[in-house]
């Protein structure tokens, strides 16, 4: 069975989004031996339902701009992901070492955080046509992908600590860095 070739673009792409929602979960689950698994999975599935809709919004701006953006996409998809992928890399280097603050996750809290994390999905969704994937497959992907790194996210920070939200916003950065370098390349070549 063949493998599209855009599977491994979008498989990146899903888990550099992710990062963010991973993160943020992870430091939710800090220390929190009493925190319960329902938790998690509500911190989850919400990030992976938010990241979703900000993918495909993203898209819906992208399509409404579609000549003007088709001639720029490529400059357009290595502008945005390079910058967020630098300001994740940013926030996670000036951020380490920070003690967390343990909050009950309320509702607001909740989506609060889910709307957060998703903003980069927004721009990601916006390079969808330069990466040539199919929408419906990206949203799934960059769906499921959140949803299941938010959840491991939070198992991990429920038992390794405050290191591993940091570490996660580098590793999402520099790929988002290193697929916005690969889209321009693939362009000008």
């Amino acid at each position: 069975m063949d493998v599209p070739s855009w599977t491994w673009t979008l498989t990146a792409l899903a888990v550099a989004v992710a990062m963010d929602a991973t993160a943020a979960a992870a430091c939710h689950g800090l220390g929190a031996k009493r925190a319960r698994v329902r938790t998690g999975v509500t911190l989850a599935i919400t990030f992976g339902i938010f990241q979703s809709a900000m993918t495909l919004a993203g898209w819906g701006l992208g399509a409404l701009a579609g000549p003007w953006i088709e001639a720029w996409d490529h400059w357009i998809a290595f502008a945005l992901l390079s910058a967020l992928g630098a300001k994740m890399m940013h926030e996670a280097y000036t951020s380490a070492g920070e003690p967390s603050e343990r909050r009950a996750l309320t509702l607001l809290t909740l989506l609060g955080l889910a709307f957060a994390t998703s903003v980069d999905a927004l721009a990601a969704g916006v390079t969808l046509p330069a990466l040539g994937v199919p929408l419906a497959a990206s949203i799934v992907a960059i769906g499921v992908v959140t949803g299941v790194l938010s959840g491991a996210g939070f198992a991990a920070g429920r038992r390794l600590g405050a290191s591993v939200g940091p570490r996660l916003d580098m590793l999402g950065g520099a790929v988002l860095i290193a697929l916005g370098a690969k889209i321009l390349i693939e362009h000008l070549s």
